[in-house]
């Protein structure tokens, strides 16, 4: 691993503009991005899967990090923005999110306590929390309806024991109420960081944000709270990108930690902007499949941060295709070139999906060990057939070799592509519910769309209160393509139930919660902080 100041010194970044913390790892100073105002854009490319492959794994970090390294490799100037992994996940089932083998950002400690990003969040989101009861316990002068607090209480670890918990007990003076605590992944201050275009866009979105009701139904804001100092004093550290480096020495930034089957899913707009002034060629990372976190980034990340994006590269693999014909977990690296053939449905919605945006697609093929000839050649047939751009990656196995064909042929497409008619799924001004089925029916391939009581009188409220300008966030399992995580493929007729919609005003949009998706998950049997943990 290098020193961290060789690859700032390769981006050409002044030294003033670099805080390294330690030798392997540093902050980009914010005052940076003044000095870059009048270069050119790099080209912007996406990176999602074309499949749903939350239980199978599909590389889509490491299929990033490979092509990343190989266009440096050939010369060209090129960074990879990823989000901050979740502590909580890390010592979870789903372990890291780092890339893989030879295709990983360095160093580990990303996955765990990196530069304190995740830390400075949860400290100002229970902060803001901690000022709401004491606003209440002090005699109460922002007349704050206990049991209509909304702003949640936050923790960096799956532990479903807080989800529904009572605070304030066993104080005479305080008022006992509900509280509940989301992953700092999932909380809305944690997407207001993404989405800020800098510090004092942070400190005004955060100000928007609603924490409370009054007894007579009126919105308290942390405006309200009167701590915008504090907050800018907790986050102004957490609010620089941070830059690391490849397993090869090619750069990546990484900031912002949004979940993206609750939340945005992505790297955070500082970091995509400054790395658009540094390079040719940006990638982003997009959350889980392509209709969850890609959909997000396309209908509101983009248009929020006034960006237009270049290329989607779409990911895919056999195991994750395997997985989406029926062939169980335990199972993947056994050849099954039928299960590769019935999986293909999967990647055709997404496919589908996808080609609404009118974008170039270039899919690439994240290559294991125990793919087969017969099985890859089901995709690249397919891929041949709908005339898409692809090539085989080999990156976590060869490293910054690895990936060259791959490098090629998305330098080839976004040097042929002479017009490209961007176009999101809707439009911000479309009523609440037209918003959500246009997602649900072109993203998801849904029939029908539920709507519980609860969700019926929050969206009639929201568009009386003037959010229904709002754009829309899904929160849906990230398993399937509908919102049971054990449906596989893609049905031809499937409904998509909304028990429940948020308004996260700081952050701006509203949250439908489909299916049982909690915003706080649980360990599962055999999390990875156990001693006797063992990868399956």
């Amino acid at each position: 691993m290098k020193n961290i100041l060789d690859i700032t010194k390769g981006l050409g970044i002044p030294d003033e503009y670099v805080i390294p913390y330690g030798w392997d790892k540093a902050k980009i100073d914010l005052k940076y991005k003044e000095k870059l105002k009048d270069n050119k854009d790099g080209k912007l490319v996406l990176v999602t899967a074309c499949c749903n492959a939350e239980v199978a794994g599909m590389g889509k970090t490491s299929t990033e990090i490979a092509v990343n390294q190989s266009l440096n490799y050939l010369g060209i100037k090129s960074i990879a923005c990823l989000r901050e992994p979740s502590l909580g996940v890390s010592m979870n089932g789903k372990g890291t999110a780092t890339g893989a083998l030879n295709a990983r950002v360095l160093p580990d400690s990303i996955n765990y306590h990196f530069s304190g990003d995740i830390h400075a969040l949860t400290t100002t989101i229970n902060l803001i929390a901690a000022q709401i009861d004491n606003v209440i316990y002090q005699g109460n002068e922002l007349n704050i309806d206990p049991d209509k607090i909304v702003w949640n209480r936050a923790v960096d670890i799956c532990d479903r024991s807080l989800r529904s918990v009572t605070v304030a007990q066993d104080d005479k003076k305080a008022i006992p109420h509900h509280c509940e605590f989301v992953i700092t992944v999932a909380h809305e201050l944690s997407t207001i960081m993404t989405l800020a275009a800098d510090e004092d866009d942070f400190i005004s979105r955060a100000e928007k944000a609603i924490v409370a009701y009054t007894f007579d139904n009126k919105p308290v804001t942390v405006k309200d709270l009167k701590m915008s100092k504090a907050i800018r004093l907790l986050m102004h550290d957490a609010l620089m990108p941070n830059i690391v480096q490849c397993t090869s020495g090619a750069p990546a930034l990484i900031h912002a930690t949004p979940f993206g089957n609750i939340s945005v899913g992505c790297s955070s707009t500082i970091a995509t902007k400054l790395a658009l002034k540094m390079a040719d060629i940006v990638f982003v990372e997009n959350g889980f499949a392509s209709e969850l976190s890609c959909e997000k980034h396309l209908d509101l990340v983009l248009p929020s941060a006034n960006l237009k994006p270049d290329a989607i590269l779409a990911v895919t693999s056999c195991r994750s295709l395997k997985y989406q014909g029926g062939q169980s977990n335990s199972e993947l690296a056994i050849e099954n070139v039928q299960a590769v053939k019935d999986g293909l449905i999967n990647m055709a919605a997404h496919i589908k999906h996808l080609r609404n945006y009118g974008l170039p697609i270039i899919v690439a093929i994240n290559r294991f060990t125990c793919d087969t000839e017969a099985e890859l050649k089901v995709i690249t047939e397919y891929l041949e057939n709908e005339k898409l751009p692809y090539a085989i990656s080999n990156g976590p196995i060869d490293g910054e070799t690895g990936s060259i064909e791959l490098a090629k042929v998305i330098m080839n497409t976004l040097n042929s592509t002479s017009a490209i008619n961007y176009s999101p799924l809707y439009t911000w001004s479309e009523p609440i519910k037209v918003k959500i089925e246009k997602i649900c029916k072109k993203a998801y391939g849904a029939t029908n769309i539920e709507y519980s009581e609860q969700a019926e009188k929050q969206i009639e409220d929201y568009t009386n209160r003037g959010y229904s300008d709002l754009p829309i966030v899904m929160c849906k399992t990230p398993a399937s393509i509908t919102d049971d995580p054990k449906i596989i493929g893609a049905p031809a007729e499937h409904t998509i139930h909304i028990r429940e919609v948020r308004l996260f005003a700081g952050a701006g949009f509203l949250v439908p919660l489909s299916g049982s998706l909690l915003m706080l998950p649980g360990h599962v049997k055999m999390p990875r902080c156990r001693d006797d943990y063992t990868s399956k």
